[in-house]
């Protein structure tokens, strides 16, 4: 089932033997502003490498619409068939949570795959394009970098937690 603007269910499941995602309380708590600093400097560097200035400001708000859109159903594939899914909000932030459970590589999928789909595959391209393609393509790049600051993240600290580890709801669980 999808939740559009509303939170999951309370979960009933047991978390004995679950630790929290990200362990350390301060970083739990400063989170974000880790995830907003990366997205700062995502977006001066943008300014300073002239990434917005490729067409007009209707073009872009469209594009950048389309693109967060995308970003979010690549989401959505990875796990859409495993679990409920909600799309949540905070103020002007929204974002996908799950119940599924996955394991380290689905998970790092559903973090990643966004990213790899809408800035690297278009970074990559950028030396073969040009004129107005090379623009577009650079600014849905670097869009799609600002809007997956927190998956940034996130995919980085999938990466150091134990191999064959599952994940649901903030809490990890290192399988023996």
């Amino acid at each position: 089932m999808f939740y559009f603007l509303k939170p999951l269910p309370e979960n009933t499941m047991d978390f004995t033997g679950w630790q929290p995602f990200i362990k350390n309380d301060w970083f739990r708590k400063n989170f974000m502003v880790f995830v907003y600093g990366l997205q700062a400097v995502l977006v001066v560097a943008s300014v300073l490498l002239g990434v917005w200035e490729f067409t007009s400001l209707l073009v872009k708000i469209a594009v950048f619409c389309i693109v967060y859109v995308c970003h979010e159903l690549f989401h959505i594939v990875v796990v859409y068939r495993i679990g409920d899914l909600s799309l949540t909000h905070s103020g002007i932030f929204f974002w996908l949570n799950s119940d599924a459970v996955m394991s380290k590589a689905r998970f790092w999928t559903f973090m990643t795959l966004p990213f790899l789909c809408l800035t690297v595959v278009p970074a990559v391209l950028l030396p073969v394009t040009g004129g107005f393609l090379f623009g577009l393509l650079r600014y849905i790049a670097w869009v799609n970098a600002i809007i997956a600051g927190s998956d940034i993240i996130n995919s980085m600290l999938i990466l150091l937690k134990p191999n064959g580890a599952k994940f649901y709801r903030g809490y990890y669980k290192a399988e023996k």
